[in-house]
């Protein structure tokens, strides 16, 4: 069957923010339109990719899209236009060679990805298959299992948290739609326990509780409490995940937990909080413990962590290969979040999950806390068979959309063959 791509354009539309962002619409020979829309980021790591914005302040504040909106239209949409949508690493590395940059800083990367994204979209409907089986192959059967946001902090909220997310994570479940129980169940069960102590329970960007709590520590100690009491045993059915965001608390090579007023400490210090935490809470998890420059930071928290827990790299990998290659020789983490607006395009995610199975890390397919009701990633997961998600908290459209075509794609495949990982 030959397919041919017939037409690109670009839409500028709004995040979960309500910040401008780009959709793209792939439009094949046969009538077949793939569609995409791109997230962003509010923590970020200074080496990912970079979205393209308009720099007008008067207009969205100097965010609008209508630049990359436009380098769509006339010269990546030109440039692809005839090529077979099924050729998918080739349209990639032509629009990576059109940007030209290391970054994809004179396209944008929200333009890249949107049309990377589109064309999947497009040759899986040509092809009659649903996104994760076209993507991931007869094979694309295990459903991942999700890691909760359910207390924001750091950049995501106003709350006194330093400490970004606070996650749960069901490992006792045995189906996706099982875990997804679980984590509402413990969801209300913390917001009644917030309310009964007098908090306000608006939530912040990812959809997870923002609360005064009085420090960091307290936001696992409250998550526990609130696990017992939605009738469920901590670290059996549903352990914790951190995303401390570390970068985010960090100057000059010292971490300042201002927020939460427990003063400034240092690498080490902060190698050995966590370390204390593992003893006392059922963590499985932290992402982000250290800051995206403090590489010997990260390498101590896996030595003396790793053999327990997962370590995951997010700001200091930022989904680019070559930091991840650098991150497995000199052993700074075990595992690596994937987030393909970070690296700009789904040929280039793919190469960055295929290293980290090659050295056998794990890895987390993950949303943005600016993002929109796309269910890209919810396939993407089960097309890669990590067996993990981060898409954000049990409430906020833009999350459960991830949440309700997982519930989809596990309806689809019977249950699947396997879950988590």
């Amino acid at each position: 069957m030959t397919l041919r791509i017939e037409s690109v354009r670009a839409l500028e539309i709004l995040d979960s923010r309500g910040q401008p962002t780009i959709r793209m619409y792939v439009v094949l020979d046969n009538g077949i339109v793939g569609t995409a829309s791109v997230p962003s980021g509010a923590s970020t790591g200074k080496r990912e990719a970079l979205e393209l914005r308009d720099g007008d302040a008067g207009r969205y504040g100097g965010k609008g899209v209508l630049k990359a909106a436009g380098h769509v239209d006339t010269i990546i949409g030109p440039a692809i236009r005839g090529m077979d949508p099924r050729d998918q690493s080739k349209i990639d590395r032509l629009m990576i060679d059109l940007d030209g940059s290391p970054d994809k800083m004179y396209l944008g990367a929200n333009a890249i990805l949107g049309v990377s994204q589109a064309v999947a979209r497009a040759a899986a409907r040509a092809s009659g298959m649903p996104l994760y089986a076209y993507l991931g192959g007869v094979g694309a059967n295990r459903l991942p299992r999700p890691m909760i946001n359910i207390l924001n902090g750091g950049s995501h909220s106003d709350s006194t948290l330093d400490f970004q997310e606070f996650m749960i994570v069901p490992v006792g479940a045995d189906s996706f739609g099982e875990a997804l129980r679980y984590g509402v169940e413990t969801f209300a069960a913390l917001k009644r326990i917030l309310r009964a102590r007098g908090y306000p329970t608006n939530v912040g960007d990812e959809g997870g509780f923002a609360v005064p709590l009085d420090d960091n520590e307290e936001g696992c100690a409250v998550i526990v409490e609130a696990i017992s009491a939605a009738g469920y045993e901590p670290g059996v059915d549903i352990a914790l995940a951190l995303d401390p965001a570390a970068s985010a608390f960090c100057e000059d090579g010292a971490y300042h937990l201002t927020r939460s007023d427990q003063g400034i400490t240092d690498s080490t210090a902060l190698v050995a909080l966590f370390e204390e935490w593992v003893g006392k809470y059922p963590i499985i998890s932290i992402e982000d413990g250290l800051a995206e420059d403090d590489w010997r930071g990260f390498h101590d928290l896996t030595a003396r962590l790793g053999d327990k827990i997962q370590i995951v790299g997010d700001d200091i990998l930022v989904t680019n290969p070559g930091l991840i290659a650098r991150a497995i020789k000199e052993k700074t983490c075990n595992a690596a979040l994937i987030k393909p607006n970070q690296i700009g395009s789904v040929s280039e995610a793919i190469e960055a999950i295929q290293l980290c199975r090659k050295a056998g890390w794990a890895f987390i397919v993950s949303h943005r806390s600016g993002d929109t009701e796309d269910d890209f990633i919810a396939d993407f997961a089960v097309a890669m068979g990590g067996g993990q998600i981060k898409t954000g908290s049990v409430c906020r459209s833009e999350r459960i959309a991830k949440y309700n075509r997982l519930l989809e794609i596990e309806h689809e495949l019977d249950g699947g063959t396997g879950f988590g990982p």
